[in-house]
């Protein structure tokens, strides 16, 4: 609309928004003030602009160049799919820790996963794990999805997809070795459950290279320039070895041999192929949850 009357910028962003849409606006004069408020994300110029523009807006360019918009959106789309990828890969975590030492509570009265194990694993994962993914820096990928709408849930069908078959996988593995890893193994109960705590970690830190592309069956792309996540993945894994080798009464944890933590790593590698194979599997572009509304 150009040339247009300042109320007839403001109701066009109204009727937008009314439907729906989320509404972007950019000015850089006086008049432009009440769109770029009752937009959803007003733009002004920084050298242009007045200094009413500039406060009735959400972000102010700089530099007045348009193409900077490109930038802004590229960054916002990075931030919005680290939170996704930290959410998946955090909901991963809490829905084995939480399945697993119930059904064992459940059946034999006793829990694998310590108090002490448990907020270990919160820990390194809430902190180490949130610093990895979150540190990713924006791809030109980015740019080519679809702008994600103002109704669309954080949680996609792609991340339920990927979240749930690890989770599974990971409950699998551990009830297993809760059950029959004594007897498989033929070990004593205390190494046992040290195994099971190792792999648990394991398990996480192995699945955050799944987290690092919710849609791409190579997870590995990129993964040299990010020198930040494999220096976390690196700190992890020393804290892990000192936590089961070295700390063994604060962690209650019984010290393993190399085939021991062969088995560890076996069983936390499996999750790259599980990965790549449910990437395979095509899911609904509605939401999942849309299903369950009643009419």
């Amino acid at each position: 609309m150009a040339r247009s009357s300042p109320f007839d910028k403001l109701l066009m962003v109204q009727c937008l928004r009314k439907k729906g849409h989320v509404v972007a606006v950019t000015g850089d004069g006086t008049n432009d003030a009440p769109a770029l408020k009752e937009a959803d994300i007003g733009l002004s110029m920084g050298i242009q602009g007045t200094e009413v523009a500039k406060e009735s807006s959400d972000i102010v360019i700089l530099d007045d160049n348009f193409a900077s918009v490109a930038t802004v959106l590229k960054w916002g789309r990075c931030v919005y799919n680290n939170i996704q990828k930290f959410i998946q890969f955090q909901l991963t975590v809490n829905v084995a820790a939480l399945v697993i030492n119930f059904v064992a509570a459940v059946s034999s009265g006793e829990v694998p996963l310590t108090a002490v194990q448990l907020l270990w694993v919160n820990l390194i994962m809430d902190t180490l794990g949130a610093l990895a993914l979150a540190t990713e820096k924006p791809t030109e990928e980015l740019m080519k999805k679809k702008p994600v709408g103002r109704t669309a849930p954080l949680i996609t069908n792609i991340m339920w997809r990927n979240l749930m078959a690890q989770a599974l996988y990971q409950i699998a593995v551990l009830l297993t070795l809760q059950f029959r890893g004594e007897s498989i193994f033929g070990v004593s109960k205390r190494v046992n459950d040290t195994l099971i705590f190792n792999t648990f970690v394991l398990c996480q830190v192995f699945n955050e290279f799944n987290a690092r592309n919710q849609e791409k069956k190579n997870v590995f792309k990129g993964i040299h320039k990010n020198k930040l996540f494999m220096a976390i993945i690196g700190i992890t894994l020393v804290l892990q070895v000192v936590m089961v080798e070295f700390l063994k009464k604060f962690a209650n944890t019984e010290r393993l041999n190399w085939g021991q933590w062969g088995i560890c790593i076996g069983f936390a590698a499996a999750s790259w192929p599980i990965g790549w194979l449910v990437k395979c599997i095509t899911v609904p572009e509605r939401p999942i949850f849309s299903y369950l509304r009643l009419k």
